[in-house]
C-alpha cells in the first residue's frame, strides 16, 4: 500500500482503498465490483447520449420497441441485458456505434 504524508495526513490510492474493502484484483469480490462498475460505466454512457440526443426514455424506449420503465433500468444498472438489446439501443435507438472488444 503506498502512503504519501501531506500535512500530517496520509494520502492513499482509490487502488489501496479498493484493496483493503473489496478485495485485490483477482479475488472473486473485486472482480465481481470490477464488473458491476462497468456496467454502471455502459449505462450512464447510454443515458448521456440519450440526453445530448434531447431524447426522453419514452421516446428511446419507442424507437428499439422496448418499455420505459426497460430503458430506466438499463440505465441505471446495465448488469442484466442481452447483446441484442445493448446493440439495438445504442444503433437504432441513438444512432449511434457499438464497440465489444474480447482480450485474452
Amino acid at each position: 500500500m503506498k502512503e504519501e504524508k501531506s500535512n500530517d495526513r496520509f494520502i492513499r490510492t482509490l487502488d489501496d482503498i479498493l484493496d483493503e474493502h473489496i478485495g485485490v484484483h483477482g479475488t472473486p469480490e473485486r472482480d465481481a465490483f470490477d464488473k458491476d462498475v462497468e456496467n454502471m460505466v455502459i449505462g450512464i454512457q447510454i443515458q448521456e447520449s440519450r440526453k445530448k440526443l434531447n431524447m426522453t426514455q419514452e421516446q428511446l424506449a419507442r424507437k428499439v420497441n422496448k418499455k420505459r420503465e426497460y430503458i430506466s433500468r438499463v440505465e441505471n444498472n446495465c448488469g442484466n441485458i442481452t447483446l441484442k438489446s445493448l446493440r439495438d439501443i445504442v444503433e437504432v435507438g441513438l444512432g449511434g456505434k457499438l464497440h465489444i472488444e474480447v482480450i485474452l
